[in-house]
């Protein structure tokens, strides 16, 4: 297992790379890091570089591409909370996030990385160059990546810092999530204003061709990912603020450039090196398919299912052959213990889908078209229809992974459901299917049960993206995930709830000390994974 391990004595030996960058973080590591807090972290030794050729490692770090951190930063968190994912070993520890016992060593990735390899530069090095003024079509790609990134984080942990980000070699103080909100939204209207007017005046150039390995440069698919991240930023806050949700909702669902509306736009990242999905699953072999994805998808006899997932493979564990051929997942906090008790169960599909060398997709039109189709249920103006979009996401889902048949018929389907959960390793694991929704659509049907249909189905095509995926199963209690089998937490965190949030990194109680104390009392409960965020308000959905 040189996964978990390397990945830990990696992240031990490189943690805060620059102090200008972000909080002061890390004193146990100042004087081996000395060297690192006195680099420029953007690598631009003067404003003659060319700004564009350092962004690439920016775009990169939103999956934590930038040291090798997305196993850690997001698939031992948000991946395995969304009911994605579950490992087929505990790593060497039996107390660990899958059992509801956050390891830090694993969750300070999440924190750490992006503020050091994207956040910091972008808003203390690249910002100085000028690049605001000089080239603001390029500072507001900038913005939108800053956006994307920041969304990330303040969404796994809640109030964080980041309007004073590189302005203390002490301490940094945390913003409230209401206020990173309002800044992420101001952002985004920079970005898109200024991407507006330059697409305007020079509609066919591309400056920024051989330095984007989200568009290619291609500044027109730029703006509908800044519209269509409004529209989901906007969503996030339908329950502790509704009229800013709706105003910003329409400012998307009516911005010039319009929202991501085919699979050709869809916002996905060529990485440095391995695909993370990829080198998880195949290289690693600690990746495997969760079994509330999988009885969703072989319950409702999803096209997807082979495209998503491999069958069981008994020739890489201990299942007997009458296994060989189903889609096997694991239930997060099953006793797994070390390989191979539970190899051979159900994977990402390497071989086809995600290949080493395949982009990573943050955003889809299919995600769009679901955005919409609860915002129509909602009554926002400029949504459409809402069966309509419904259906449109299902399709562009499939579009996107070149599924052509049974796509009708699985769009007609008003019968077929999750099916109930059978661990062929442990019958203590097993657990009766949680919903009764179908995928037809039924106009009949009280709104909860509407939204319980469209979010069942904006979870099955965000996949594998689980930070989103998580949210939305936060925001709307929808889909329906399988609690976890065993809780360690010592009821920090409620089973049937679930984990709301991670806690903040050990090292920013000794290094920011203040500052982080001033987080906890912003958000308003212990600093465990039971308390909720801001937006997270336990109410019902309407």
């Amino acid at each position: 297992m040189e996964t978990i391990y390397r990945s830990i004595r990696h992240k031990k030996s490189s943690y805060y790379l620059a102090a200008l960058c972000t909080i002061v973080l890390g004193l146990t590591n100042c004087t081996k890091n000395f060297q690192k807090y006195n680099t420029d972290p953007t690598g631009i030794p003067n404003k003659d570089v060319q700004i564009a050729s350092v962004f690439i490692p920016f775009e990169q770090e939103i999956m934590y591409s930038a040291d090798d951190g997305y196993q850690v930063g997001q698939n031992l968190n948000a991946d395995i909370y969304a009911g994605y994912s579950c490992p087929p070993q505990f790593f060497g520890t039996t107390l660990n996030n899958m059992n509801y016992v956050f390891v830090d060593n694993w969750n300070q990735e999440a924190f750490n990385s992006i503020y050091t390899n994207l956040l910091g530069p972008i808003k203390n090095k690249l910002a100085a160059t000028g690049v605001k003024t000089t080239q603001p079509d390029f500072w507001a790609i900038a913005l939108i990546v800053q956006v994307e990134a920041m969304d990330r984080i303040t969404d796994k942990f809640g109030p964080v810092p980041y309007s004073a980000i590189g302005k203390s070699l002490t301490t940094t103080p945390y913003d409230t999530q209401q206020s990173i909100y309002q800044q992420m939204f101001a952002q985004l209207d920079t970005a898109a204003s200024s991407l507006n007017a330059f697409i305007t005046a020079n509609p066919s150039a591309t400056p920024f061709v051989n330095s984007d390995v989200v568009y290619g440069g291609d500044y027109t698919k730029w703006l509908k990912f800044a519209n269509s991240l409004r529209l989901r930023l906007a969503m996030h806050l339908v329950k502790v603020d509704p009229a800013t949700a709706q105003k910003q909702a329409e400012i998307a669902m009516a911005a010039p450039g319009g929202l991501l509306s085919d699979p050709s736009d869809n916002a996905a990242i060529a990485v440095a090196g391995q695909n993370d999905y990829w080198q998880i699953t195949a290289s690693y072999t600690d990746n495997s398919m969760n079994a509330s994805i999988g009885t969703y998808m072989v319950g409702l006899k999803d096209p997807r299912l082979p495209v998503y997932f491999t069958p069981v493979d008994i020739t890489q564990g201990p299942l007997p052959a009458k296994y060989a051929g189903q889609y096997i997942g694991i239930r997060l906090g099953t006793n797994v213990h070390s390989k191979p008790l539970y190899s051979g169960f159900s994977v990402y599909n390497y071989n086809t889908t995600f290949l080493v060398t395949s982009k990573e997709t943050v955003m889809t039109a299919a995600e769009v078209y679901f955005l919409k189709a609860e915002a129509a249920l909602r009554g926002w103006t400029g949504a459409g229809d809402v069966q309509t979009n419904y259906e449109a996401g299902i399709n562009s889902s499939m579009a996107q992974y070149g599924v052509t048949s049974g796509v009708a018929a699985y769009i007609a389907d008003g019968t077929s459901k999750q099916t109930d959960y059978v661990d062929p390793q442990n019958a203590a694991d097993n657990m009766a299917a949680l919903s009764t929704i179908t995928v037809k659509w039924d106009p009949s049907a009280t709104n909860e049960v509407k939204l319980e249909r469209i979010i069942t189905q904006k979870w099955l095509a965000m996949f594998p993206e689980g930070q989103e995926a998580w949210t939305e199963f936060r925001r709307t209690g929808y889909p329906k995930i399988f609690p976890v089998v065993n809780n360690q937490s010592g009821g920090a965190i409620s089973t049937q709830i679930q984990v709301r949030r991670l806690s903040y990194p050990i090292s920013e109680y000794s290094t920011n000390g203040p500052a982080v104390k001033a987080g906890v009392a912003l958000l308003g409960g212990p600093d465990n994974g039971g308390t909720r965020l801001w937006w997270d308000v336990n109410k019902g959905n309407f």
